[in-house]
């Protein structure tokens, strides 16, 4: 059965070639038997020359008969020299293997500092021999991709989906049909902090991709690494030393459709506070229009925004490869645009036939500064004593503006006349997020062969800075302000900020036995991290004394205003402004062995929780300070069968947790644009068991097929939904909960496969969960009676798509120094904003995004490449299931099935840029 096994699927991953014309081949690696690509083939006694492709194969058409020579030759093989004879037709199909220079393969995960180490052999290899289930994007598949930041490199994984930020770039990743909050985020397996104002999940955003050797995806976890994962953890593994001088460095410039179309609009951000009137001049100042920057009232146009991108990256190994230096770094200054549409449908489901309120038109323009630098040292003190520091600084610096008109559309609606009443809202707001992390690393063999200790002292900071963010929202008629009341009109002005600070340490201890023969690998550590966070809000609310003055003029300067502070102190008593901490202190025991052709890995791991919040300005609530301590014992086992030397067959089983983020505890209420939010100091942990199948084949160095199913059981679940108040009825607030227990299965397929110059990577998973939650209902018949009530409502968890699929076709040409690849990903229709509402949640409609990027090498080691982003423009559409025929005369409102709520176009980017690798 094996046998046959094999066969069928080395048939489907393999091109069978019957008759030969001309004179082709295939070169492989002697030692592994895997394709190799880039291998030059002279042909001597006549001017031919190939190169193998994607699949190692090489072809020479038109050649005389006769006998010749063939020259093979690569860079890490050795040269090769074999004698032919070609005929007419039916020449024989030529197999060469080529033995490297130094033999060193891939025996272990472990990669060594090498340019190999991003090569797509290189990912291929450690998915095959990893402990756990995983998938693995190379460096040299990310460099030719679209993609420029990692959330969008992560979207081409199986089973991982993306939530767009308002500029239609990706942000954060979904695995496995489990929201970004059930995700951990790693550098070089060290985990790092979030700059998030509420919650622990990391932006993927704020980090370029280029940065970047690989990026690792864990899909079940083991019990050396941190336990706060249901979905899956993240991995970056940054550039490392190579052993001789490398040199990477590119420049590129683009535009986005939208600003090419609709144009940019900016405000002046230079006279901007970091700090507000309240930190600088102490609690009891009160605070004057003179103390606030008119930069951020002032809107102005700008003609010329084009996108700047650039990147570059030094390293070597000295001292016969005992020290290894690199540093990177990248700059990338974009301009986005998006033009959004918003229906406020608060009430739409609770009333049958209920009509929309308001319609909300928003324009949004913004710059994102990305920067990113690292740097590592590490030294072989010698064969058994290494040391590396690794320091790493990521910020994405944001300015949006956002201008919009809201339209009354209730009753008396009139969009011929424009009788509807106005409401003029503009924002501009200033977004700094930085990440900083330094890690001093060692690892020590104390008794070779039996007994090694590795350990991790890791120092990291996150920061979430919005300084001066400010909101203007008037109120008038179609034509003017001249009605409008003072009393509703308002402005704005408040600062946020939060730090999270982390100390932590890991040690891990591994002693290796023989036991009826066999080798064991006996491990034990564990890690402490203090976490610390601060956080701080400051808001000023601001009225307008002569907006009637103001008649007739263009509102594109607020400045023009005067006004006047409501609370010249500011307001800092809220839920944003406290202290909180979080003590982690974790032990494992694990042990790993191979019998035959059978590998295990498991044992258990405790993780100790102490978390706690200190409200700074508590406003009546019961609980102004919360405190919560608990210990988890999270038990794992991973199983590897190896079938032949291409294939696996794994499974898994892992206890995993969720943690609440530490504004979700904090009672406090917060009034946002869109609906009141408050925490839960009852929030409970979420806890998953989790149990993964899958069946791998590796026929060589870059095809692959990886078929698996899974299942998650989830007690627990945490999830956001709004809810009435248990006092007074009238209040709703969006808070987070715990809801019984969830279940979330499904299957996963990931193919791979090159030919001679063209490959194509295609994924496809299904995923399945279902939660059930209280839900209300009101409705009022014919009469004018109402009904309320309550009843239990089963849904798929927040977040998750039933079909998620990528398909990247490429092109590789190394003769003629081609790459190229257009990428699609399909996301299908996931649930945005839970409702507390019987069938009344909010929707996100199914995508697909399509990227397109193109490389041009030159034999002097330039080369020029362009990427273009979004070429189907494809909008984000939040709606409602079902029609309501009240909305009818609502623009927009025009689908028979559903009620939008939301759609939003961000049109196609390009870029156009010149690399260099030496």
């Amino acid at each position: 059965m094996k046998t046959l096994l094999t066969t069928l699927l080395c048939l489907l991953l393999s091109v069978t070639i019957v008759k030969a014309d001309g004179l082709k081949g295939h070169v492989y690696d002697q030692k592994t038997g895997e394709p190799l690509v880039g291998v030059t083939v002279i042909l001597e006694q006549t001017k031919l020359v190939a190169l193998t492709g994607l699949d190692g194969s090489f072809e020479f058409k038109k050649v005389t008969p006769g006998k010749f020579t063939l020259v093979i030759s690569h860079l890490t093989y050795k040269t090769l020299s074999q004698s032919v004879t070609v005929v007419e037709k039916d020449n024989p199909h030529i197999t060469i293997y080529l033995s490297e220079r130094n033999s060193k393969g891939l025996s272990e995960v472990v990669v060594s500092a090498t340019t190999k180490a991003s090569s797509e052999k290189t990912a291929r290899k450690l998915e095959q021999k990893s402990q756990q289930v995983m998938n693995v994007v190379s460096g040299a598949a990310i460099e030719v991709s679209p993609d420029l930041t990692v959330a969008n490199v992560i979207q081409r994984v199986s089973g991982v989906s993306i939530e767009r930020s308002s500029n239609g770039d990706g942000q954060y990743a979904i695995l496995r049909g489990m929201d970004k909050r059930y995700n951990y985020t790693l550098i070089n397996g060290v985990k790092i902090p979030s700059p998030d104002n509420k919650y622990r999940y990391v932006p993927l955003d704020i980090f370029p991709s280029e940065l970047l050797d690989r990026l690792e995806v864990y899909k079940s976890l083991t019990p050396n690494m941190e336990a706060d994962a249901v979905g899956g953890a993240v991995n970056m593994v940054m550039k490392d030393a190579p052993n001789q001088l490398s040199l990477n460095a590119n420049v590129a410039t683009g535009y986005s459709q939208m600003l090419l179309d609709k144009g940019y609009t900016r405000f002046d951000a230079g006279g901007i506070n970091s700090k507000s009137p309240y930190e600088i001049h102490g609690k009891d100042y009160n605070a004057t229009p003179a103390d606030f920057a008119t930069g951020t009232l002032n809107y102005k146009a700008k003609n010329f925004a084009p996108n700047i991108v650039a990147g570059l990256s030094v390293g070597q190994r000295f001292f016969h490869n005992k020290l290894g230096v690199i540093v990177a770094g990248s700059f990338q200054n974009n301009y986005r645009g998006t033009t959004s549409t918003f229906y406020d449908a608060s009430n739409v489901g609770t009333e049958k036939y209920q009509k929309i309120s308001n319609m909300r038109e928003r324009q949004y323009s913004e710059q994102q500064q990305r920067s990113g630098i690292h740097a590592k040292i590490d030294y072989a003190i010698n064969d058994n004593n290494k040391l590396s520091l690794y320091n790493a600084y990521m910020n994405l610096l944001s300015f949006q503006t956002r201008d919009g008109i809201t339209t009354n559309v209730g009753n008396g609606f009139d969009p011929v006349n424009g009788n509807a009443q106005l409401t003029y809202q503009s924002r501009s707001r200033k977004t700094d997020q930085k990440i900083y992390t330094s890690t001093l690393h060692g690892e020590h063999k104390l008794v070779p062969g039996t007994l090694k200790l590795d350990w991790s002292a890791v120092i990291s900071s996150a920061l979430n800075e919005v300084p001066d963010n400010t909101t203007v929202d008037l109120y008038g008629v179609r034509t003017n302000f001249q009605d409008a009341r003072t009393t509703v009109s308002k402005s704005t002005r408040r600062w946020e900020r939060n730090t999270d600070n982390d100390i932590a340490g890991y040690l891990n201890l591994t002693y290796t036995a023989k036991i009826a023969g066999t080798k064991v690998d006996f491990s034990a550590g564990g890690l402490y991290r203090d976490k610390q966070r601060s956080s701080f809000f400051n808001n000023y609310k601001f009225l307008p004394t002569d907006l009637n003055a103001t008649y007739g003029k263009d509102f594109s300067s607020y400045a023009d205003i005067k006004w006047n502070i409501e609370k010249a102190t500011g307001a800092v008593d809220n839920a944003l402004t406290y202290d909180a901490s979080e003590k982690t202190t974790a032990g494992y025991g694990m042990f790993k062995f191979k019998a035959a052709d059978l590998e295990v890995t498991g044992g258990v791991r405790v993780e100790h929780t102490d978390q706690g919040y200190d409200m700074l300005f508590a406003r009546g609530e019961s609980r102004p300070a919360g405190h919560q301590v608990y210990t988890d014992l999270l038990p794992s086992l991973n199983l590897k069968y190896q079938l032949t030397s291409h294939q696996n067959l794994r499974g898994s089983y892992f206890r995993s947790l969720n943690r609440p983020g530490f504004f979700e505890l904090v009672p406090g209420v917060i009034v946002n644009e869109d609906y009141t939010e408050r925490g839960n100091p009852d929030l409970k942990r979420a806890i998953a068991d989790n149990f993964d199948l899958r069946y791998e084949l590796f026929p060589n160095h870059t095809d692959q097929l990886l078929f698996g199913v899974f299942y998650k059981k989830i007690q627990d679940p945490i999830e956001n939904t709004i809810v009435s108040d248990a006092v007074r009825g009238q209040d709703q607030y969006y808070t987070p909960g715990n809801f019984g227990n969830a279940r979330n299965y499904g299957l996963e397929i990931d193919y791979i496969k090159f030919f001679h110059k063209v490959g194509f990577k295609a994924n496809y998973t299904y995923t399945n969960s279902s939660i059930t939650t209280p839900k209300s209902y009101r409705y009022t018949d014919d009469k004018g009676n109402q009904t309320t009530g309550k009843v239990d409502q089963t849904r798929p968890l927040y977040g998750q798509s039933a079909h998620i699929a990528n398909l990247s076709l490429l092109y590789k040409d190394t003769q003629h120094g081609w790459d190229a690849q257009l990428a699609g990903a399909y996301t299908g229709p996931r649930i945005n904003v839970v409702s507390q509402f019987v069938d009344n949640d909010y929707w996100q409609k199914g995508f697909i995004q399509m990227d397109i990027s193109v490389e041009k090498k030159f034999r002097n080691h330039f080369s020029i490449f362009a990427k273009a982003g979004n070429l189907l423009n494809t909008p984000t559409t939040i709606f409602i299931k079902g029609a309501n025929k009240e909305n009818q005369d609502v623009p927009g409102q025009n689908n028979a099935n559903e009620t939008l709520i939301r759609k939003d176009y961000y049109k196609q980017t390009y870029l156009l840029g010149v690399r260099y690798k030496l």
